[in-house]
């Protein structure tokens, strides 16, 4: 790599604002606050709001559409559209 063009790439802790877990992972992202982990360490720490552990579809609570009633109540409040 040519020195001097590349951002720092260091540890930093994410936390979930949801469910509140955390992961260590590595990022260019800089932060304020802190956590001490579990290695003893202190790392940046960096709240997001969702992780794949609050996120619908990786938890299982994610809600599938009815794409077909949508277009019928679509076609019966405005008409179905006929092509010249």
């Amino acid at each position: 790599m040519k020195p001097g063009i590349h951002p720092d790439y260091h540890p930093v802790v994410f936390q979930d604002a949801n469910t509140g877990s955390a992961f260590l992972t590595r990022s260019t992202v800089t932060a304020d606050r802190t956590v001490e982990w579990s290695d003893g360490n202190t790392y940046p720490l960096i709240v997001v709001d969702v992780t794949s552990e609050s996120h619908p579809f990786w938890t299982g609570t994610a809600r599938v559409l009815d794409a077909a009633g949508r277009v019928e109540k679509f076609e019966r409040k405005y008409g179905k559209r006929r092509r010249p």
